[in-house]
């Protein structure tokens, strides 16, 4: 009992702080640092730290190519999740970016070969009734995103699915080269970004500066808790306890008011989730129900 506690622990401080980062990148925003800006920093800190730690995680670069979609996924998972949690409802952000598993039914047919199952498709089925739920306004026309923050959520989910779907072909490079490869991504995909969209860097303030310092570190630590437990339990254990995170994103946004849980979004919520936990339920035919964070 005890050698299952440890892991399943260490995998819900992982959900908890994915699912309360919501709030440090609003209160940067606040101070003047775009969450672009932010998730580029943060990241550009652990990756330090995993390379002060493994240098020779890069080796592995020269001769694997999908490292670096590994990394461009990763980094487009957290600019989506990052960017969208800060400028939009973090429920809806949250509920929407877990469309993951239905994501990974389409992705898993052309990169790993796995045809769809029937029970695959009832759960694409049932993620994709969940979205239109949450999508849906009274008194409008089709359920579509209707803003920036729903594109970045459901572009960010659909990153995630590809993140997971690598990791998978990429099981067999060292787990440093791979973390490596997402805290890189996670830095200059955001930084990319923030430079596409001519996004200002502010000037350094000690405000920001030491609330992006403590980010770092809170995400460097939920990183190794998600190695620790991911690597010590059954991967449907793992993509379970991680839901958890949708459970702490939705407490602290709607205690602190950035979020507003109407019934319709519970219900299109409730339909995402039981997909998402049928995905991670064992099973004995293949599957590759998300098992990472976007960290």
């Amino acid at each position: 009992m005890a050698e299952r506690l440890a892991p399943a622990l260490a995998l819900v401080l992982n959900a908890f702080v994915w699912g309360v980062s919501w709030w440090p990148f609003r209160e940067l925003q606040s101070l003047g640092l775009h969450p672009l800006w932010a998730t580029a920093l943060v990241y550009l800190f652990c990756l330090g730290c995993a390379l002060a730690v493994r240098p020779g995680a890069l080796a592995p670069f020269a001769r694997e190519p999908r490292l670096w979609l590994l990394a461009a996924a990763c980094g487009l998972t957290n600019v989506g999740f990052n960017w969208g949690v800060t400028v939009g409802d973090v429920v809806r952000v949250v509920l929407l970016f877990y469309l993951m598993p239905a994501w990974s039914v389409l992705l898993a047919w052309p990169l790993l070969g796995e045809r769809p199952t029937p029970p695959a498709l009832v759960r694409l089925a049932l993620g994709l009734v969940g979205v239109l739920t949450v999508l849906h306004s009274p008194g409008a026309g089709w359920p579509v995103p209707r803003d920036l923050a729903d594109w970045l959520a459901l572009a960010g989910g659909f990153s995630f699915a590809l993140t997971n779907i690598l990791l998978r072909l990429l099981r067999n490079v060292p787990t440093e080269s791979r973390v490596v490869a997402m805290f890189g991504g996670g830095a200059a995909l955001a930084a990319l970004a923030a430079l596409a969209g001519l996004v200002a860097l502010p000037a350094p303030a000690a405000g920001w500066i030491v609330l992006a310092l403590a980010l770092g570190v809170a995400f460097l630590a939920s990183n190794l808790c998600l190695q620790y437990g991911a690597s010590r339990l059954a991967a449907h254990t793992t993509a379970l306890v991680m839901l958890s995170e949708v459970v702490f994103a939705s407490l602290s946004s709607v205690l602190l008011g950035a979020a507003e849980l109407t019934p319709r979004v519970a219900a299109g919520g409730a339909l995402i989730l039981a997909a998402a936990a049928w995905a991670a339920w064992p099973s004995r035919a293949p599957r590759i129900a998300g098992a990472q964070s976007p960290s």
